[in-house]
């Protein structure tokens, strides 16, 4: 049976009605040992950058 049925796509369009609507996200995150060490380093600097001005 072919993923786009009627029913499917009615399927679909309800779920897409029922989301929470959240901000998009800044940066692509991940749960990989890289990314989080990435994201970690960048919370950092961002820390560091937003203590400087203040």
């Amino acid at each position: 049976m072919s993923k786009t049925s009627l029913k499917n796509t009615q399927k679909q369009k309800k779920k897409a009605r029922r989301t929470i609507p959240r901000p998009p996200q800044t940066r692509i995150q991940g749960n990989t040992l890289a990314a989080r060490t990435r994201l970690k380093k960048l919370a950092g600097k961002a820390r560091a950058k937003k203590a400087a001005t203040a």
